[in-house]
């Protein structure tokens, strides 16, 4: 019987090891890169796409081969959630990675990236990786363009790459990277080695120290620094003047340095709103050159505040493409109307040009030359493009320029998996060069979710060696079948999952308690399994706050991130509303000013929101003493910038503007360094074009517009009164309303300005009197004052609020984009036992 048992184990393996090789022959694939690229797609949510057992035979979507090995993959925009595993090095043939404008693609960036030693592009913009960037980048000595912006990217630039001599294009703008600019010495590799190297993109980072001069020679060939944004100190380097191929700058203080004349192909200098003094030097070698110095010491001296380069850049002209000679089509839902009048999924995001020209931006025909350079570019890529529009052109807070792009797809209506990514690829590896008037620029796109479907692999016949295959393997398959069962039931949960991600609101009741389903731009969907397993069951351990919505737990992501998550009571209507608005509002806002919203579970009757867990509780809970942080002034003029930028933001700079409709001091939370963000969208509006909506009254007793409360007339005026109210509690410590008194009141009550401070010495908090001068305090106060005028026209904008908190913070010697709370503090001790943001007084709502 044994002799039996082992004769038949050894035919069945002999079997297993025949059928293996045959159909190692059949398959088109490299074994340890489809092991590689499985592993990939077992670590993300997508592309939904990726079936079948040989990724190279199956045309698995953005995934490129070459002699049955892997050398690229391309899937930019297409919605990909989860990790980038290090399973990745072991596509050792991959040339080019490009993951662009897949903001739920997070965590680390793995050391093993190093191991992809023929890599020549890596392209990651638009994500959300977190962490430092590893060392073994510089491992990559082939590596041609490397763009990593508008990520998570902490830590310091890796010196390392300073051994990339063959790279191009070094774009790490957009992070939160910190330190030095790194320079090589004796053994120690540097950025000054990068000969080779066109572009230095480090803007709005957190880079500091001066600017080294070794970082420039004259062996290099830049054409683009940009460093805007950053905390450097010191002055323009004279070496700088070495680097004759330079042709655009930005940002620098200091003197500037008379071989800056050198430098004859700059054709934009802008070094506006530094601190740059002493004479201008002779510029006139500089032939082609628009400069501007708008805001410097040096235009205030006698007869220069005139000259051309001492203005102000203009503003950008109003613009959206016109139809060509006909009329808009009337579209369905999500459906847009081309220039060309036929409806259509486009697909959407944002350019953003960080050193456009001073002087075109007011001219139309600057935008239709964009227009027509983008179509024709698309078009001779043999793109599946019909028509591009561009709408709305901005400046942004960072003085970048930014235009929303639509793109029409041709033929139908909708774009193929293979046409976005095109697109996006394009886009994200500066293949396309903008007109001179608009100088360097990058793409964020947003998520495409119109794909027309089709199919992932070609229907071939099936080849004789799957027949050899199939009649060698015939004698296992008794043994197979469990192992294919198993699979299928995987296979048919994954299409499970796939179909909730791609369709999450499928069972949303329209009703009139909560309207039409969520319109979303870009949130990210979780199942309830998933939460249910980061919450350890929804275990009342990690309840961190409760009210009339549910409960709040806190979570830990795959990565380590810590999340809130807002689950409703089921059966809830206030909560059902409340979720639209607030998954609706917050998937299109995105500020450091206002909390971000991680993602949301729709699934098994349950309604959940994710958000980026704040630690440092409420302002409420930090002016009365419960976080355990002590507020000073400095500190309580930080976080009304804070505050006050992020209800600009909701006001000025999202299409269209949000009113938020309950601005109190328990919905700004206070993030690390106390950063304010504002929270709780539940109650807020979106603002027509008329100005004003007429809706009914809500919000919060002592913080309500009286105007908005007799007229119900709704307008971006009624949250400037509350934040109004929320300055006055900020300056005095005190609750709006107490024991009958309203503070708004009682401070014109007691105002005298012919007296010191006002005659407030009695109102005002002596912890605020102990640590600031009388002037910034009096201009706080008429601050709040005009904040909470009766009539909304006498009140400021959040615009013209937010120019004089900056003001009063100069005063006191602050600077207003310091990321710092104060001098020192990070409060790791605010978030422990039950001072948390997350509290019953967070879900409370009152009606008039």
């Amino acid at each position: 019987m044994v002799v039996s048992m082992a004769m038949m184990l050894r035919i069945f393996v002999s079997f297993l090891v025949v059928l293996i090789q045959v159909l190692s022959v059949a398959a088109r694939t490299n074994p340890v890169d489809s092991a590689a690229l499985k592993s990939l797609k077992d670590s993300w949510y997508g592309p939904s796409n990726w079936t079948g057992e040989d990724p190279c035979g199956s045309s698995w979507e953005g995934v490129g081969c070459r002699n049955s090995r892997v050398i690229s993959i391309t899937l930019s925009s297409m919605d990909l959630n989860g990790q980038l595993s290090g399973d990745v090095q072991g596509l050792s043939e991959l040339e080019t990675l490009d993951l662009s404008y897949n903001k739920d693609l997070t965590g680390y960036l793995s050391q093993s990236i190093g191991k992809l030693t023929k890599l020549s592009n890596l392209i990651l913009v638009g994500c959300g990786f977190s962490g430092p960037i590893p060392d073994s980048i510089g491992s990559l000595t082939q590596l041609f363009f490397l763009s990593l912006n508008s990520n998570k990217f902490t830590g310091g630039i890796p010196a390392t790459i300073g051994y990339l001599t063959e790279l191009y294009w070094l774009d790490l703008s957009d992070n939160q990277i910190e330190g030095n600019i790194p320079v090589s010495s004796g053994s120690n590799p540097g950025l000054d080695m990068l000969v080779n190297t066109k572009h230095f993109h480090f803007g709005k980072n957190q880079l500091s120290g001066e600017i080294p001069a070794r970082l420039f020679h004259s062996k290099m060939t830049l054409i683009h620094l940009l460093v805007e944004n950053n905390r450097f100190t010191g002055v323009i380097p004279d070496t700088l003047g070495f680097v004759q191929t330079m042709e655009v700058l930005n940002s620098f203080s200091g003197s500037v340095p008379q071989n800056l004349n050198n430098l004859t192909h700059v054709n934009e200098l802008d070094i506006s709103n530094n601190n740059l003094n002493g004479l201008l030097p002779n510029l006139t070698g500089m032939n082609v050159l628009n400069y501007l110095l708008a805001g410097n010491p040096i235009c205030n001296e006698r007869g220069e505040g005139r000259k051309t380069y001492c203005m102000e850049t203009q503003q950008t002209e109003t613009y959206s493409t016109p139809p060509e000679n006909c009329l808009p089509t009337e579209c369905s839902s999500n459906q847009v109307s081309s220039p060309t009048c036929k409806c259509a999924f486009p697909y959407t995001g944002n350019l953003v040009f960080r050193a456009p020209s001073f002087s075109n931006l007011g001219n139309r025909t600057t935008y239709e030359t964009l227009q027509k350079s983008l179509l024709l570019f698309f078009q001779k890529r043999q793109l599946p493009v019909e028509s591009v529009s561009l709408r709305n052109p901005i400046r942004d807070l960072n003085d970048h320029l930014v235009i929303q792009l639509q793109v029409f797809p041709s033929s139908q209506d909708r774009f193929t998996w293979t046409g976005v990514s095109g697109i996006a690829s394009v886009l994200s590896n500066q293949t396309f060069k903008t007109p001179s008037s608009f100088g360097p620029f990058f793409f964020i796109g947003e998520t495409y979710k119109y794909f027309v479907g089709e199919s992932t692999g070609s229907k071939k016949s099936v080849s004789t060696g799957i027949i050899i295959g199939a009649t060698v393997g015939g004698s296992v398959l008794a043994i197979l079948a469990l192992i294919i069962g198993i699979y299928a039931f995987r296979q048919k949960k994954r299409a499970e999952d796939a179909a909730k991600r791609s369709d999450p609101f499928a069972s949303w009741d329209s009703n009139k308690h909560s309207g039409a389903v969520p319109q979303l731009t870009g949130a990210r969907f979780f199942s309830f399994d998933e939460l249910k397993k980061w919450t350890n069951n929804f275990s009342e351990t990690n309840v961190i706050g409760c009210g009339g919505y549910g409960k709040v737990y806190r979570g830990s992501l795959l990565n380590r991130e810590l999340v809130a998550i807002k689950r409703a009571l089921q059966g809830s209507m206030q909560g059902t509303h409340e979720f639209k608005t607030e998954i609706e509002l917050l998937s299109r806002v995105h500020h450091k000013n206002v909390v971000g919203l991680a993602g949301f579970c729709f699934d098994q009757a349950e309604q959940m929101l994710v958000y980026e867990y704040i630690p440092n509780g409420t302002l409420k809970d930090g002016l009365s003493g419960k976080t355990g942080v002590r507020l000073d002034w400095m500190r309580r003029l930080k976080i009304a910038i804070g505050a006050a930028r992020g209800l600009q933001y909701l006001h000025d700079h999202v299409n269209p503007p949000i009113v938020h409709r309950d601005i109190k001091s328990n919905n700004i939370l206070l993030a690390d360094h106390l950063n304010a963000k504002v929270a709780d969208f539940g109650l807020s509006k979106l603002l027509g074009e008329r100005g004003h909506i007429t809706t009914q009254v809500k919000g919060t007793m002592g913080y309500m517009d009286p105007e908005y409360y007799m007229t119900n007339q709704l307008t971006e005026k009624s949250d400037v009164f509350s934040f109004g109210v929320v300055l006055l509690e900020i300056v005095t410590g005190k609750v709006p309303i107490d024991k009958g008194r309203y503070i708004v009141k009682e401070v014109k009550d007691a105002m005298d300005m012919t007296k010191d401070l006002y005659n407030l010495h009695e109102i005002l908090d002596p912890a605020v009197c102990s640590g600031a001068t009388p002037r910034s305090l009096e201009k706080f106060v008429d601050l709040a004052l005009k904040c909470v005028e009766e009539k909304g026209v006498n009140r400021p904008k959040m615009s013209e609020v937010v120019k004089q908190i900056e003001y009063i913070m100069e005063i006191e010697g602050l600077n207003p984009d310091d990321e710092s709370a104060s001098t020192s503090a990070t409060y790791e001790g605010a978030n422990k036992g039950l001072n948390h943001p997350y509290t019953e007084s967070l879900f409370v709502y009152s009606e008039a």
